[in-house]
């Protein structure tokens, strides 16, 4: 008899081309681009297969021979999946017929055939719904069927993608870094990343934790770039990182400053012993 997969079904609120950022962000990340077997699972995909088929399509130019695997603990939805990528095959849709992707049921103990072993793992909108202490035990248990040198991808979005954040996570099942990635035309302040802070995050926003110590320092440079914004809201934000960087602070490659996109280490938001 198949054990039964470990977790919770997720809320199933999929959105096409909600994912988008952190795709692109892992399409750019050594673990896909070094990977001797370039095997990516989107675990908790929804309702919709729609994610791990827009994901594979995002890898594909960095990795030609990437392969994507949704999991999903609701068997109905594995069906649902399986009968979409029927549709590709047949090409009735704008992906590509011969994409590398396969649907099977499964969670937190991440099943593969063959012993394969992940190179990257996104879990997305999936530990929202938990407790902040299953958290670690949830990266633990999904670290550990990653392949040497492997990451897991862990955090959470609003329902359009415009908001995101997610955790780096390595085969040791140790956090590495925070980033956080704002669609900027229209952002009225970087302070609603607090609404989509990954579950080990989201509850530490307070006086004399680090990420709240981070969220306050960006918003403050924010409204001291407001000048910038008549050149528009890409320069207002640049001039807000630029200065937060100016005093010190790790935001990651500049590169990605001008996507709305920095990234922190770990030790920058690292939660307080015993809060």
């Amino acid at each position: 008899m198949t054990p039964a997969p470990i977790g919770q079904a997720t809320r199933g609120t999929t959105g096409t081309n909600r994912l988008r950022r952190v795709d692109r962000w892992i399409a750019r990340h050594a673990a896909l681009r070094r990977a001797a077997d370039p095997l990516v699972v989107d675990l908790g995909y929804g309702a919709s297969g729609v994610t791990a088929l827009e994901l594979e399509a995002r890898l594909r130019p960095e990795r030609a021979d990437v392969e994507v695997l949704g999991l999903e603990i609701d068997a109905e939805r594995v069906a649902r999946a399986r009968a979409q990528l029927a549709e590709v095959r047949a090409g009735r849709t704008p992906f590509a017929t011969d994409a590398r992707v396969g649907f099977e049921r499964g969670g937190f103990e991440v099943p593969v055939a063959g012993g394969r072993r992940p190179a990257v793992i996104r879990a997305f909108n999936v530990l929202r719904q938990y407790d902040e202490g299953d958290v670690a035990a949830a990266w633990a248990r999904m670290a550990n069927r990653l392949a040497s040198g492997g990451i897991l991808v862990e955090g959470t979005c609003d329902e359009i993608g415009r908001v995101s954040t997610w955790i780096e996570v390595g085969a040791d099942a140790a956090p590495r870094s925070l980033t956080i990635s704002l669609r900027l035309a229209g952002l009225d302040s970087p302070a609603i990343a607090a609404e989509r802070l990954p579950k080990a995050l989201i509850h530490r926003n307070v006086p004399g934790e680090r990420v709240h110590e981070l969220l306050s320092a960006l918003e403050d440079e924010w409204m001291r770039a407001a000048p910038a914004s008549a050149f528009g809201p890409v320069q207002r934000w640049r001039t807000a990182v630029e200065a937060l960087a100016g005093r010190g602070v790790d935001l990651g490659p500049r590169a990605r400053w001008r996507l709305g996109e920095v990234t922190v280490p770990w030790e920058t938001v690292r939660p307080s012993a015993g809060s």
